[in-house]
């Protein structure tokens, strides 16, 4: 916990709002491998209204998920977060989103490979780049590994909402949810990167 502590502190320094759908809630845009698997930190988040995976970052419309997941459109699997900044900061999502993924490799995540799962954040206005920047070199600074952090910052592009059934998979199908994540290494890593402070 020390060190999630430590880096929550330093990047809260800065309070940078994001951008509002209407005048109480804002949205911000993650990628971090498997989407099914980037939906339950967040949604456990008191403020956090609701997410939804879908594709971003690509060059083709309405993507579907077998296009995505054969590397051809550009996209990568991401969720969209609609939250309430009265109760969530933009900067306690970033501090989720990093304690969430590898940020040390690229176009993959854990047992996921190929530039559909690259991680990222997308940011939908100035506040948030900075805020998403000023997170990242404060990373830089306390980071317990030695690898290089490869994990993009950029501006965010038209978000396509994945099938319906991969919305809310983690609580749609617990059973085979939880043996991928297993089977894919994905909290054995997290630990290894973060710690005691790796999310579940």
């Amino acid at each position: 916990m020390l060190l999630k502590t430590v880096f929550t502190s330093l990047l809260l320094t800065i309070s940078l709002p994001g951008l509002a759908i209407d005048s109480k809630t804002e949205i911000a845009t993650f990628a971090g491998g498997c989407f099914w698997c980037m939906e339950p930190p967040f949604d456990k988040l008191d403020g956090v209204l609701s997410t939804t995976s879908g594709y971003t970052g690509g060059h083709q419309a309405n993507p579907t998920y077998k296009q995505v997941s054969a590397g051809s459109t550009g996209h990568t699997e991401a969720i969209q977060i609609e939250y309430d900044p009265a109760k969530v900061s933009y900067e306690d999502l970033l501090t989720v989103f990093w304690m969430n993924i590898d940020p040390t490799t690229a176009n993959s995540q854990f047992c996921d490979h190929g530039s559909q799962y690259r991680s990222g954040i997308f940011y939908h206005d100035d506040k948030q780049k900075q805020a998403a920047e000023k997170s990242l070199t404060v990373l830089k600074q306390t980071k317990p590994f030695d690898e290089n952090i490869v994990t993009e910052i950029t501006s965010a592009s038209t978000f396509y909402p994945a099938e319906e059934y991969h919305q809310d998979y983690y609580q749609k199908n617990p059973l085979r949810y939880k043996y991928y994540r297993f089977a894919c290494g994905r909290d054995k890593r997290l630990e290894q990167l973060w710690g005691e402070s790796a999310s579940k």
